[in-house]
């Protein structure tokens, strides 16, 4: 793939050119815990929703990236999965949401989602990213064939069941309120790893789409987010959670379940140190003034 156009090294670089004003008079040791959905967790860094990891890594990587985000109280998120596998990684405890791709078949999306309140997960997404192929044609995944979601489609979705529901791959405002008139209980803003060439970077697009949402909804953000200081600067623009894949994946690699949860702790101190740095102390101080752009980086 040619690299001119790639999403992910677009991201990385606006990423990179957001720098961060410190703010040090009447700071405090932050609290970056937040209520979610009814539930308590220390941190809004969570994993990403990653999928076939014991294809593209290793046998039982799945697993291990589930029972790291159980050890450490992280969010889990979880991409394309046969239900087996979903009961695997909810056994480990984790609290977790299962993404289900926009399959033709709509009856399954529906199976899915029982699936899912059956084992009691903390939510269900919907990937309204992945309809189309390279060629603009449906998609095929693992031999199921995708189709693009309707707004009256994903109302039925959201209305079938208790468990909150979650769009991911958003990246305008359009998107946004047609999910929101649905009755989603989240966007995820995400360019789902470089489906299409040139695509707005998330966190560019976030302060747009969280400013004309027709009715407020947590906004969790992914795509190149690597560090503390990457997490902080969406918080800060306005995410309510941050998603971590790949760095996670090399970690898993390197040194397994304790590898990865080295890793997402690590992670959490450096958005500690971001947060008490300029002032913003809870997730509800998040200033986005504290975030500065330099075109010329």
């Amino acid at each position: 793939m040619a690299l001119t156009g790639n999403s992910n090294i677009i991201t990385r670089k606006y990423l990179d050119s957001l720098l961060i004003e410190t703010r040090y008079m009447n700071s405090s040791v932050p609290d970056q815990s937040l209520t979610l959905y009814g539930q308590h967790f220390d941190s809004p860094v969570m994993t990403a929703a990653l999928s076939h990891l014991d294809h593209f890594m290793f046998e039982g990587a799945t697993s291990l990236y589930a029972s790291a985000a159980a050890k450490t109280g992280t969010v889990l998120w979880l991409g394309m999965a046969e239900d087996p596998e979903v009961e695997r990684c909810a056994s480990t405890g984790a609290k977790m949401v299962e993404t289900i791709k926009p399959f033709a078949d709509r009856e399954r999306i529906f199976q899915k989602i029982r699936h899912a309140e059956s084992l009691g997960l903390l939510a269900v997404g919907i990937d309204i990213d992945h309809p189309f192929a390279e060629d603009g044609s449906p998609d095929i995944v693992d031999g199921y064939e995708m189709a693009p979601l309707t707004t009256a489609e994903l109302r039925d979705f959201c209305s079938c069941s208790s468990l909150p529901l979650i769009v991911k791959g958003v990246l305008s405002t359009y998107d946004a309120n047609e999910a929101v008139k649905a009755g989603v209980s989240g966007l995820v803003l995400s360019h789902h790893n470089n489906r299409i060439e040139y695509a707005i970077p998330p966190l560019m697009a976030l302060p747009e789409i969280k400013a004309g949402l027709e009715k407020e909804v947590p906004i969790f953000v992914d795509c190149e987010i690597q560090t503390g200081l990457d997490v902080f600067k969406a918080l800060a623009l306005g995410a309510t959670a941050v998603c971590i894949g790949r760095p996670l994946m090399t970690a898993i690699k390197k040194d397994g379940e304790n590898g990865m949860a080295e890793y997402l702790l690590d992670v959490r101190k450096q958005l500690s140190k971001a947060m008490a740095y300029t002032g913003c102390t809870s997730l509800d101080k998040m200033d986005p003034t504290v975030i500065h752009h330099a075109s010329w980086l």
